[in-house]
């Protein structure tokens, strides 16, 4: 069932950011290198005892891989008794000057499992989907979700958290 669901959502999401992507050839995007930080909001709580919702920060980067559409990017969301840290690989889509969604999945390490972060309390896969944007001379706006699958310990209950932040691109 539940790779059923991700499967669903995940040729869902591809649709629209391929679909973006071809409108929009003719837009610049961004590919800038940047680092940020924000808050995050969790919005699932795994039913059991400590892992309800979580408000707290985050600090995500980003590294454009050159001549290609992709980036390896880092997350590390905080808040709650420990921090959920995040190696993810996305694909990058222009939708309008200096502007891209992106779309990927990586994984997230919790640093101390069974504690609460805004993502759950267990390691597991994760998906994301966001947008960011180039606001001013070297500034980056970004914002997006992730779903971590499967991400509380003794429930099979998936987790998402909102990010939105600030960073500089170098």
């Amino acid at each position: 069932m539940k790779l059923t669901k991700l499967a669903a959502s995940a040729l869902a999401v591809a649709s629209i950011v391929l679909s973006a992507s071809i409108a929009s050839a003719q837009t610049a995007g961004t590919n800038g290198n940047y680092i940020g930080a924000g808050i995050a909001v969790g919005a699932t709580s795994g039913g059991q005892g400590n892992d309800e919702a979580q408000l707290g920060g985050n600090i995500q980067g980003r590294y454009a891989v050159p001549t290609t559409p992709l980036s390896v990017r880092g997350s590390v969301l905080y808040g709650g008794d420990a921090a959920a840290i995040m190696p993810i690989v996305t694909y990058d889509a222009p939708i309008a000057r200096n502007t891209n969604v992106y779309f990927g999945g990586g994984y997230s390490f919790v640093t101390d499992e069974g504690q609460k972060t805004p993502l759950g309390n267990q390691n597991a896969p994760v998906v994301t989907l966001g947008i960011e944007s180039e606001v001013s001379n070297n500034i980056i706006a970004y914002g997006d979700t992730k779903w971590g699958i499967d991400a509380y310990r003794n429930s099979d209950a998936d987790a998402v958290s909102f990010q939105a932040g600030l960073g500089y691109r170098f």
